[in-house]
This record gives C-alpha cells, sequence and structure tokens, in this order.
C-alpha cells in the first residue's frame, strides 16, 4: 500500500517506524515519467523501502511565470508510484518545507559558474538546499538522481561528500524516446510540433564535431541557444523552443 504524508510532522512520525530498514529515495517535481518510473524501478529493486518525494521546489526558480507553469500532476503521479510499488510519498507544502522561509539556505561558491549556475541566478542554492532539507527528512541509505541534469546531480553528490551525509547517492542513465528525445517533465508543454522539432536536440549533440557546431545546428533548426559547452568529459545544451526550455547532455564518447 502506497501511503501519501502532506506534512513533515507526521512524515517525521512515520520515518522512526521505518529505523533499521532499508530505504530508497526517489526526489522529483512530480509530472512523473518513465525517467522518473526507471528510477523507482532501480530504487525498488535496490531497497526494502522506497520513498518518493513531490516538490514543486519554488526556490530554485528565477522565473515566477516558469514556476507557474510548471506540470502538476499529483493524482495521476500517485496512480503511477501505486503501480510501481512505491511504499511512501512525501508531497509536502511549500510553507511546511520553508517554514522559516527561505532564510536558510545552501549557497555554493563558485568562482566562474557555468551553464545553469550561470543562466538561472540562484538555480543551484535553490536546488541544493532543498535537496538537504529532503535527504534530511528522509535519511534513505541511497537516493536516485538522473544524468539528464547531471549538473544538478554532480553538485549534489559534492555536497553530500562535504557535509558527511550518509546517503549514497545513484547516478542512473538518462530514459529516451526512439527519436533520441530525453525523457522530461517540461516535455508536456510542448505543442505537436514543436515536439516533433525536440529532438534535434539530442542529435546535434551526438553528430556535431564541437560545441559550436552543435550550436549552429541548433539554431539552423529553429531553436533558440543558451549554451552548448563540454564539460567532465560531457558535452551539454539549454535551448528553447517556443516558450519550453529544455536541456540535455551526452558523454563525449558518443558524438560521431
Amino acid at each position: 500500500m502506497t501511503r501519501l504524508w502532506t506534512g513533515t510532522a507526521e512524515w517525521l512520525e512515520r520515518r522512526r517506524e521505518l529505523e533499521g530498514r532499508a530505504i530508497g529515495f526517489v526526489p522529483t517535481m512530480g509530472a512523473l515519467h518513465r525517467g522518473h518510473a526507471s528510477l523507482v524501478e532501480r530504487a525498488r529493486n535496490e531497497n526494502e523501502i522506497v520513498v518518493v518525494s513531490i516538490f514543486v521546489n519554488p526556490t530554485q526558480f528565477n522565473d515566477p511565470k516558469d514556476l507557474d507553469r510548471y506540470p502538476r500532476t499529483l493524482e495521476t503521479d500517485l496512480e503511477l508510484l501505486r503501480d510501481l510499488g512505491v511504499d511512501e510519498v512525501l508531497a509536502p507544502a511549500a510553507g511546511d518545507l520553508y517554514p522559516s522561509g527561505y532564510r536558510f539556505r545552501l549557497e555554493p561558491a563558485e568562482s566562474a559558474p557555468v551553464m545553469e549556475a550561470a543562466y538561472r541566478p540562484g538555480f543551484l542554492a535553490g536546488v541544493l538546499t532543498v535537496v538537504l532539507k529532503l535527504l534530511c527528512l528522509v535519511r534513505a541509505g541511497r537516493a536516485y538522481f538522473g544524468e539528464k541534469d547531471y549538473q544538478q546531480l554532480r553538485a549534489v553528490s559534492e555536497m553530500v561528500r562535504e557535509f558527511f551525509i550518509p546517503t549514497e547517492i545513484v547516478a542512473c542513465p538518462t530514459v529516451r524516446a526512439p527519436s533520441g528525445l530525453a525523457e522530461s517533465s517540461r516535455n508536456a508543454l510542448l505543442p505537436p510540433e514543436l515536439r516533433e522539432m525536440a529532438p534535434h536536440l539530442y542529435r546535434a549533440l551526438t553528430t556535431a564535431a564541437s560545441a559550436a557546431g552543435a550550436q549552429a545546428q541548433l539554431q539552423a533548426a529553429g531553436f533558440r541557444v543558451d549554451y552548448v559547452e563540454e564539460h567532465w568529459g560531457r558535452r551539454f545544451a539549454a535551448a528553447h523552443l517556443g516558450s519550453v526550455r529544455l536541456i540535455d547532455n551526452v558523454e563525449l564518447r558518443e558524438n560521431r
């Protein structure tokens, strides 16, 4: 049976009952898709108890309109999680997770912000702050993150090491449609004609000889490009189709 917890106080009571159990944790912002399902399935295979959080985190959005437009599909999400055999779902309100507002936050010290940190001021601070709160609430042995948000995954992994948090961060491969398009909650915001264009993002990343070449391909295909950059042995891109901003990344060895 899947249990839903909408308050942190009641969740903490439940967490005490789970002491000593092997817990796997999947943090999400809802609008669940096959990528989330793959994280849950891995957690289910590797742990006794699976906890999923659903929380659209306001502190990582630097554009209030983007926060308002983010898909919210709680009932559909819960139905999927029940089918996947999730034990516990934590879906608190913002006021519960941030009882003092955004008074306390975790700021990454970066001498030269790149990619999301450069284009979305405050994004990584918002991500790290909410993930730290959730890790403290759930106290899981393992937490599962997808590689599509690789910069976020890397920052969370570094945070866990720096603060000696006893949760293993498990990186999971990006799930893609047959076209190559990375599964993303934002895909639901694309109208049909733009959805057909979206796979060009993956094709540009994997076929261009250079980051500049990938950017040129995307611009020619009708994308408005924020960046195409290479870091940590990977090629990253963020680009807009209409009002929807998509991100993706691939290992450089995938390029051909």
